[in-house]
């Protein structure tokens, strides 16, 4: 047996083909990697001749302890050594490294050492060119192309499963508020044509790289163009179409927009090329884009009527469980002014409701639920009322109703309830036999009129000295109401029809008058709830005592009591 020994000086090398070969032979292997410091003097035929001799350098030295076996003869074995160095900037001594490895293959550390080697000088190379951009550009715009996200391919998506069917409520239009459909009906758009729709948001062509944007809105067009007939559809349009404005932060910032509009009325037409964008900020966009020849026709989605809320409710009913007597035109009544989307959340927010009651479908109680919960917040049961401020509550909302249910020109009752909501004790809701699109001067008194019953029936059950804060609202409601009858509306005698919209401008003399006449119209709608609360104290006593019995009553239980009769128990 023969080995060589880590205590012969100088250390016996073998040649690095049977080195490593020997990594790979039979048992009884073993290999050492060791290194000894050496000044500058030593191992000189090691270190290349172009490396600067001030550098330091890490030679490793291969010790091997190797039991040969007794077919191969000692005459194989040729001194050499090899030894591998790279620079650092740390010393300017070489140094040789002691690394003890059992069967670890040479050709692995080769390459670890040329990984590491290429990797710094990769991410070297990036650190100049970033530093080279934020010293030619002091505002963070990093000016060196990237193909990130530039040359994709821009795939279209077939709309056939949407039509003009799944649009409810509107026309045609895609100038609005949000919610309103706008992006439901461009998808209608390419599903009736049964083109390839290819959608793109504003946001995506806002980057801070330089030319992103506008390669994105070229690659867009292009494939459009090899793809004809098909549909465009731009949605947030304000976020690429924006007015055009010299911006120190974004000094690149219209190089989108310009492609666009090149692309859109540029020297090359656009056959068979449809362009939809939407919007909720048209008076937002450049005058350029919006010109006849580009965006030609601006038609605007408002929200839906008592009719097309109607219709969405019911496509949306109709991907739930729900009880046959839900009537959706109820619910569509008391959601004026609700978007398509809020609609879409209503229904949800009542299907919640239902699950979580355990019931197997949803009923009127819980869409109403779900609206209340939409306009006036979640119930605060968790709010501890004494019976005191319950009975008061009761009685202020009573004086609403029977100024409501007893008023020709009031709005129908929909329901009152002493449930805390949101900032509320309680409320009643009037609900709209149609929208209101324009309103009579009688209309405007009655809604005065409701307003003042809360604090009339408060003052007439617990006198002048026990009346509450609670009227503050309705006195709000109720002054808005009798200003804008005077100052907009021409509905005073002795004003005239005159508008006074800045009344700040007035001479002292016709403020006072102004004051005056919203004085009266207060007065006189406080007297009318006064009358009609008297008339009907029974009543008023009933429907109190009503609320604090069951807290909720809809339409028909109120009816029942102000006409005498019994509820039934719940």
């Amino acid at each position: 047996m023969f080995s060589l020994s880590s205590t012969v000086q100088p250390q016996v090398t073998v040649p690095l083909s049977h080195l490593i070969n020997a990594f790979h032979s039979p048992k009884n292997t073993s290999v050492f990697v060791s290194g000894a410091s050496v000044s500058q003097n030593q191992h000189r035929d090691v270190v290349p001749e172009h490396e600067a001799p001030s550098s330091e350098v890490i030679v490793f030295t291969l010790i091997v302890h190797y039991q040969i076996p007794s077919h191969i003869q000692m005459s194989a074995f040729v001194p050499i050594q090899y030894s591998r160095g790279f620079k650092t900037l740390k010393s300017r001594t070489r140094r040789l490294c002691h690394i003890s490895l059992m069967s670890f293959d040479l050709r692995l550390l080769l390459c670890l050492l040329d990984s590491l080697r290429r990797t710094r000088l990769i991410l070297f190379v990036l650190l100049l060119l970033g530093i080279y951009g934020l010293l030619k550009n002091p505002f963070l715009s990093v000016r060196f192309r990237t193909t990130t996200g530039l040359d994709s391919a821009v795939d279209p998506v077939q709309m056939k499963n949407v039509t003009f069917e799944h649009v409810k409520g509107v026309s045609i239009l895609l100038v609005g508020p949000p919610g309103t459909g706008k992006t439901l009906l461009a998808r209608a758009v390419a599903g009736e044509a049964d083109v390839p729709f290819y959608y793109a948001s504003g946001s995506e062509c806002d980057e801070m790289f330089v030319g992103v944007g506008a390669s994105r809105i070229r690659n867009l067009f292009r494939e459009a163009k090899a793809n004809a007939p098909c549909v465009i559809f731009i949605d947030e349009l304000d976020s690429v179409g924006g007015k055009r404005i010299e911006s120190p932060m974004h000094p690149y910032s219209r190089q989108t927009i310009n492609q666009l509009l090149a692309e859109m009325d540029g020297f090359k037409p656009n056959e068979g090329v449809i362009i939809i964008g939407a919007t909720n900020f048209p008076e937002a966009l450049d005058n350029a884009l919006i010109r006849p020849g580009r965006f030609d026709m601006q038609v605007t989605v408002p929200r839906p009527d008592v009719r097309g809320r109607t219709e969405i409710l019911k496509w949306y009913l109709n991907k739930i469980k729900f009880d046959q007597s839900v009537d959706p035109e109820i619910i569509a009544r008391g959601t004026v002014g609700f978007s398509g989307a809020e609609l879409e959340n209503l229904v949800n927010q009542a299907a919640l409701k239902a699950a979580v009651d355990g019931k197997e479908m949803v009923t009127m109680k819980e869409l109403e639920f779900s609206k209340d919960k939409i306009l006036m917040g979640p119930e605060r049961r968790s709010v501890e009322i004494d019976n005191k401020n319950k009975t008061i509550t009761a009685y202020h909302e009573s004086g609403h109703a029977i100024i409501a249910y007893y008023t020709k020109d009031a709005m129908p009752i929909n329901k009152a309830t002493i449930m805390p909501r949101g900032p509320t004790l309680g409320h009643v809701s009037l609900l709209p036999e149609n929208d209101r699109w324009n309103e009579t001067r009688a209309q405007l008194l009655a809604q005065m009129d409701v307003s003042m019953g809360g604090r009339v029936a408060e003052e007439l059950i617990f006198g002048t000295d026990h009346i509450t804060t609670g009227a503050s609202s309705d006195f709000d409601n109720a002054t808005k109401i009798a200003k804008r009858m005077v100052t907009k509306f021409g509905m005073s005698e002795k004003l005239g029809v005159m508008t006074y919209s800045d009344t700040g401008k007035l001479s002292p003399e016709t403020q006072s008058a102004i004051e005056q006449e919203i004085r009266i119209l207060l007065r006189d709608s406080y007297e009318r709830a006064k009358h009609i609360l008297k008339t009907h104290a029974k009543e008023h006593k009933n429907l109190a005592e009503a609320l604090l019995t069951y807290e909720t009553l809809d339409a028909k239980e109120i009816q029942i009591v102000l006409e005498g009769k019994k509820l039934e128990v719940r």
